[in-house]
């Protein structure tokens, strides 16, 4: 994250006030822009409590001679997901669910590790302590194989016990408690995430945040993580000033915006918590390539699983409020060509952060 303190006078921020102005107009109204509050995090006497239930079900179960059994909701089906402009992507209520047996060949693995993660986290919570994921894969790598593994069962454990995870005193290797950031103070105009670090750092090296500031500058390198999404969450609820995204023009660009804006089908039973609904694509867009005539060695030819990510993406239930977005996305598919942000170098060096960024913030050049 950068900050800077001195930048362009009060006259080039007249679009952007506007908009601000009516982002706070729509929260107070309590309108599509509304922030939503969010779930409370779980007391440890909460979490621990959940846990001794499950365990206690076990128990039963065993005591009636039957195998024990994991019943988690199923966050991997677009049938369990609903839409609210205001959250983003959530689990309805009652969605389908899936059993992780104990005597099943095909599950009795993962019933195992579900069993000693939850033991781990029974123990973090009693003793105030905490641990990162990478901590607990490696107390016994050999079990659980692959650092993914444990990061999904987290996360099955964390909408199982219907807890923020959190709640779980587990962490990311990037500051955790974002929760328990106090005294936040700005005169930030707006906050900019970026997709690439590498972009991230050109405009650093650019001087961007200087020339533009007051600004707030984020990127989450990539596909964001979950403290990535924290942060932004707790600037745009702390200050509401308009968040803006800036992601290549291809599909997986595409695809890091919804999880900023409208959450991920994964964690959606916490959308409440990491989705910022206001936010706005600035760009790269489509339709920037041809209005700004890139060179077309400039531009890459959308492969097969781009097409099938673009086609999955337009299928969207968020995507039915979002024409322009639409828009955008079929100017992809129908010239059939994707383009990274450094494709604007073509037209000069810092042509990103000298002109296309300042024009965009200062004429309102965001969908």
């Amino acid at each position: 994250m950068a900050a800077a303190p001195v930048g362009p006078g009060a006259a080039f921020f007249e679009v952007l006030d506007r908009h601000r102005a009516s982002l706070v107009a729509a929260l107070r109204r309590g309108g599509p822009e509304a922030s939503a509050q969010g779930t409370r995090l779980a007391s440890s006497a909460q979490v621990l409590a959940s846990i001794e239930n499950i365990m206690q079900d076990i128990i039963t179960s065993l005591a009636r001679n039957e195998a024990p059994a994991f019943t988690i909701d199923n966050r991997s089906s677009w049938e369990n997901i609903k839409f609210e402009d205001s959250v983003g992507l959530q689990m309805v209520a009652h969605c389908t669910t899936r059993k992780i047996k104990s005597n099943s060949l095909k599950s009795v693995k993962k019933f195992a590790l579900i069993l000693k993660i939850l033991s781990m986290i029974y123990k973090l919570v009693q003793s105030n302590t905490y641990a990162t994921k990478r901590d607990i894969y490696y107390t016994d790598s050999q079990l659980f194989g692959t650092q993914t593994v444990v990061d999904d069962i987290i996360n099955d454990i964390s909408c199982m016990l219907r807890v923020p995870r959190r709640s779980l005193h587990i962490a990311v290797a990037v500051p955790s408690n974002i929760q328990g950031i106090r005294n936040l103070i700005t005169d930030a105009k707006f906050l900019l995430i970026v997709e690439k670090d590498a972009t991230f750092q050109r405009l650093l090296d650019d001087d961007f945040c200087n020339k533009m500031s007051p600004c707030i500058m984020v990127t989450g390198k990539g596909v964001p993580d979950l403290n990535t999404r924290l942060l932004v969450k707790k600037l745009w609820d702390s200050f509401h000033i308009p968040v803006f995204t800036l992601v290549d023009a291809d599909p997986h660009g595409i695809e890091i915006m919804c999880i900023y804006k409208y959450g991920s089908r994964s964690m959606s039973f916490e959308a409440h918590n990491l989705t910022v609904p206001a936010m706005r694509w600035l760009g790269l867009l489509p339709s920037d390539i041809k209005r700004l005539n890139v060179p077309r060695d400039s531009l890459i030819p959308l492969t097969k699983p781009d097409q099938g990510k673009l086609d999955s993406i337009l299928k969207r239930p968020y995507i039915t409020c979002q024409p322009f977005w639409r828009r955008e996305m079929e100017i992809m598919a129908e010239s059939k060509m994707k383009a990274e942000i450094q494709a604007l170098t073509s037209l000069s060096s810092d042509y990103l952060s000298r002109v296309y960024l300042p024009n965009k913030l200062k004429f309102g050049g965001w969908i």
